[in-house]
């Protein structure tokens, strides 16, 4: 794969921020993709909002669970089709990118729930366990990926150790790819088989689950955006594809195959809908804007959540209170992001700090 000029790389080493990795620049971003990431952080809004208002469990988290494989489908699927189109497959600097990024967003992790370990331990659902650093604790965090526990969970924002992880096995299997094209598509088949084997024996192992949806981004991420774009053309094929994956989690529950494919229906269905011509409306912006700032969104929805979940118990609102949590999660989560985004404009100094952070 060819290499892009110099000047041009430059220009496209600006402006890394997403939960996955952000590869596209201020000046060259693709829209539809930041519209999937932005809407992805959205149905998280609502995916965590049911845990803390609603119930931490219940069928109607069927319907939405492929909000957290699709953030790592996403990372992967852009390590291949906007990576790969930057840099030489030969060129050292790019598996470093990825080893960078990777343990940069592994270090916010730690940072974040050493954070949380001091400052408080009750969570919605029991306790954040992660101050107590037992071998267990260790084992499902970095391991295994299970980190649910009886009184909780083991840590807070779980997906970023897949996701780093996805980031620092590309970076060396990139390397690899150059002896053997296909080592992605050999180790993602190596992870569905160790899935299937743990299945059998009754066992699971969240990282191991991720990982392989990873891995199957970053494969489909060499199909190009064009032809990607021709589904557009064929919205009633996808509509009657989903409906029918509809129909079998609502008959068999989200066994793996079926969340490995309403991972990659459900992200191609916001793609197609962030893919449309014509000038954006607010809202549209607004979905686009967080997709730049989606780590960043990720973790403010998380600390947004908290605020309200704490406050409103001090707060005799009755059944109004339900309404309020609802759309203060999200109008809270977008402000955050939008203030944030105004700050780096005004402030080199906030620039800094969140390209030293985040990018």
């Amino acid at each position: 794969m060819n290499s892009l000029p110099n000047s041009a790389r430059l220009r496209n080493q600006r402006g890394v921020h997403m939960i996955a990795t952000d590869v596209t620049t201020t000046t060259n971003r693709i829209p539809a993709i930041d519209f999937t990431r932005g809407a992805l952080v959205l149905f998280m809004v609502l995916y965590h909002w049911l845990n803390y208002f609603i119930a931490p469990q219940g069928d109607f988290y069927r319907y939405i669970r492929f909000v957290t494989p699709s953030f790592i489908f996403v990372a992967g699927f852009l390590v291949s089709n906007v990576y790969l189109s930057k840099y030489d497959i030969s060129d050292l600097r790019l598996p470093a990118r990825l080893m960078q990024r990777g343990l940069k967003i592994l270090g916010v992790f730690i940072f974040l729930n050493v954070v949380i370990g001091f400052l408080f331990q009750q969570s919605y659902s029991g306790k954040i366990a992660f101050g107590r650093l037992s071998i267990t604790n260790l084992v499902a965090v970095y391991v295994t990926g299970n980190t649910a526990v009886a009184d909780g969970k083991v840590a807070a924002f779980y997906v970023l150790v897949p996701i780093s992880y996805l980031l620092l096995f590309s970076a060396g299997l990139l390397m690899a790819s150059r002896f053997y094209k296909y080592i992605f598509h050999a180790v993602c088949l190596l992870f569905m088989v160790g899935i299937f084997i743990l299945h059998v024996n009754g066992l699971e192992s969240a990282n191991l689950e991720l990982l392989a949806i990873g891995f199957l981004g970053v494969i489909l991420g060499h199909v190009p955006l064009e032809m990607i774009n021709r589904f557009i053309g064929h919205p009633y094929a996808l509509v009657s594809t989903y409906l029918c994956y509809t129909i079998a989690i609502t008959a068999w529950d989200v066994v793996y195959p079926l969340l490995v494919v309403g991972t990659c229906l459900t992200v191609l269905v916001i793609y197609v809908l962030g893919a449309g011509t014509g000038e954006p409306g607010k809202a549209r912006r607004l979905i686009d804007l967080l997709g730049k700032y989606s780590l960043f969104g990720y973790i403010a929805q998380i600390a947004v959540l908290q605020f309200l979940y704490r406050g409103l118990r001090y707060v005799d609102l009755g059944s109004g209170a339900l309404g309020i949590s609802f759309l203060g999660a999200f109008a809270l989560t977008v402000m955050s992001v939008a203030a944030l985004h105004r700050a780096r404009a005004k402030s080199a100094t906030v620039d800094g700090l969140y390209r030293a952070v985040f990018a």
